[in-house]
């Protein structure tokens, strides 16, 4: 047990670094990452600046898990938590980081493999997290990144796959049919932060998007988000409240039986 947690708190952010150096390359390389974007733009092709904008707020929750797990912070049960996705966390970081070597070469092919190794591993995972505790940071920093890993891997592997198989391949109705079913199915089993990235994946896909298919993407993120807050926030709090009148109602009634 104390060797697999020794080895877990180097790997852990032995990988975080490696990846932040291989997006420092992507960056900052001739070509870069928006350059081989620009030349394989495809259906599933966001507007590349979301891809930014999701990945600074993330790499601060992770510094933030980070720094709990390798001080060993929390309760054992915490602990135990973190400890087990850091090695599905290790793994993302060093998929996501040799992916950027062979996209920034323009292989696409073999990137995309990299991508469908971290988006199953992750989505895999995430089906096995212990139930979120809002009251345990240890438990919500876990959920938050694993969460986010999975949902931005669902982005990177629509993106991948049509920019690696189906560049400027307009998408045919079945597939515009089934992008909708996906995340509306997706959006009716997941939580809030899960959920949330549906929704923002489909606000990026829109708006790297032109015409008709782009307005489709957008009421996708509309009707995403409506399900998303049903299922997280409107239908609890019905159901709270529905339980709360039957009690009440049941209250009620044995007192009138008493009185009777």
């Amino acid at each position: 047990m104390g060797n697999t947690q020794s080895t877990v708190r180097i790997l852990a952010p032995a990988s975080f670094a490696f990846d932040f150096a291989a997006q420092q390359y992507g960056i900052f390389s001739k070509p870069n990452m928006l350059d081989v974007h620009n030349q394989n733009l495809a259906a599933f092709s966001p507007y590349p600046y979301f891809i930014g904008a999701f990945f600074f707020p993330q790499q601060l929750f992770q510094l933030a898990y980070l720094w709990k797990l390798c001080r060993g912070e929390g309760t054992p049960e915490e602990r135990t938590t973190m400890e087990r996705f850091a090695w599905v966390y290790s793994l993302g970081n060093v998929c996501i980081g040799t992916w950027m070597f062979f996209w920034n070469a323009n292989d696409l092919k073999t990137s995309n493999v990299f991508v469908i190794i971290n988006t199953l591993s992750q989505l895999a995972y995430m089906a096995t997290l212990p139930p979120l505790d809002t009251k345990s940071t240890p438990n919500v920093l876990t959920h938050i990144c694993s969460k986010t890993f999975a949902g931005i891997g669902v982005l990177d592997l629509l993106h991948n796959t049509s920019a690696a198989y189906y560049r400027n391949v307009a998408p045919s109705t079945l597939v515009q049919v089934a992008t909708g079913v996906g995340f509306a199915g997706a959006a009716s089993m997941s939580d809030w932060i899960f959920g949330g990235c549906l929704v923002y994946n489909l606000v990026a896909l829109s708006v790297g998007q032109e015409g008709g298919w782009g307005r489709l993407l957008g009421g996708y993120a509309a009707l995403t988000a409506g399900i998303v807050g049903m299922k997280n926030w409107f239908y609890p709090r019905w159901k709270a409240q529905k339980e709360a009148r039957g009690r009440y109602s049941q209250v009620d009634l044995d007192d009138a039986e008493e009185r009777v």
